[in-house]
């Protein structure tokens, strides 16, 4: 697709804004080689929330990841600490002027992403799907891109729009020989080289999840249709969830939540046999390192193709579907409900048996 854009100098200096979350910026990464292939010289940074960091800074292809810390600016203003709050917000802006970029692309397009992307300084800005305001402080918008069940279609769309080579357009996660040699020590210590299943049930809303009981059950049938451990994979914040569900687990297993970093999860992930999620960053990264992966969806739009033969996302649409952050079932979530664990053990074997 021609770009209806200034054409982007080989070595451009290029910002990338997508503060979160971790799958969002799973699907965005995809573009950053897009960008790499399109100006081989260009100097290209990323800006972005600290938890998120981890994900980015070992990419090849990045030369800068630039921390945004929102969070503790959030902090700062609930405890009126206005002065502290306008250092911070002044030291970022001198940090991104310094890097004289020439183009800013808001891929979050909500109102904080496009104050921080003005905030660059960037001559030309653009935004991908903005709102709340914020395309009054870009130079350019661009929609979300045509209705798509591809996995990641709006960053393809973007690249698209703006002339990059798209071919291959896949996401990548990055861990490094530390990461991978924790994810070893784990495999020795919890007597995983027998193989092993990564699952993970942890979200930020609840009709995102699947049932406890459920899991339970997975579990189990992992271990003993298919030979593989299951593994239990979470942020800190998921450990009282996590122990609940271990104690539903009739099966030798492993409850690593809270207990690895984001790039030793990824490292697990990668030697993992198997991953089964529901609509969660961990999940997506399956995808990213082209590990068996079953997706379970429900109030949230699938992207139905996955682009990888060995990842399958199950989804039973219900009248009310998506409902997204306003489910009407009064608690039911039945469309999570629908999926029953012989479809998800279905499914397994598929993806597994995918050379």
């Amino acid at each position: 697709m021609a770009s209806r854009f200034s054409p982007i100098a080989a070595d451009a200096r290029i910002l990338l804004v997508r503060l979160s979350a971790i799958g969002d910026i799973v699907f965005a990464s995809s573009v950053i080689s897009a960008f790499r292939r399109g100006c081989p010289k260009a100097h290209i940074a990323w800006l972005v929330q600290p938890e998120c960091a981890p994900l980015l800074d070992r990419h090849t292809d990045l030369d800068e990841v630039v921390i945004c810390p929102v969070k503790e600016w959030q902090r700062l203003l609930r405890e009126r600490r206005l002065r502290e709050l306008a250092r911070g917000i002044a030291a970022l802006r001198r940090t991104l002027r310094e890097g004289r970029f020439d183009l800013a692309v808001d891929m979050q397009g909500l109102l904080k992403s496009g104050l921080l992307t003005h905030l660059s300084g960037a001559r030309e800005r653009i935004g991908l799907g903005s709102k709340e305001g914020s395309r009054l402080l870009l130079t350019h918008v661009l929609p979300r891109g045509r209705e798509s069940k591809r996995i990641g279609s709006e960053y393809l769309f973007l690249a698209e729009s703006l002339g990059l080579p798209t071919e291959p357009f896949e996401m990548a996660v990055r861990y490094d020989a530390e990461d991978a040699a924790v994810a070893a020590g784990v495999v020795e210590r919890d007597g995983l080289d027998g193989g092993y299943a990564v699952i993970c049930p942890f979200t930020t809303r609840p009709q995102k999840h699947w049932f406890e009981d459920r899991w339970g059950q997975l579990a189990a049938r992992l271990k003993t249709d298919l030979g593989l451990t299951p593994v239990l994979l979470g942020g800190p914040g998921d450990q009282e969830a996590a122990r609940r569900i271990a104690q539903r687990i009739e099966c030798p297993h492993a409850d690593l939540a809270g207990r690895t970093t984001l790039r030793e999860a990824a490292a697990l992930i990668d030697r993992a046999s198997l991953l089964v999620a529901v609509d969660t960053g961990l999940g997506h990264m399956g995808i990213a390192l082209n590990t068996p992966s079953v997706l379970l969806f429900g109030s949230t739009c699938p992207y139905l193709d996955t682009t990888r033969s060995n990842a399958l996302v199950l989804y039973h649409a219900l009248r009310c579907s998506p409902c997204k952050r306003r489910p009407t079932c009064n608690g039911a979530f039945t469309c999570m409900r629908e999926v029953d664990v012989t479809e998800v053990m279905d499914a397994a074997r598929r993806v597994i048996a995918v050379q």
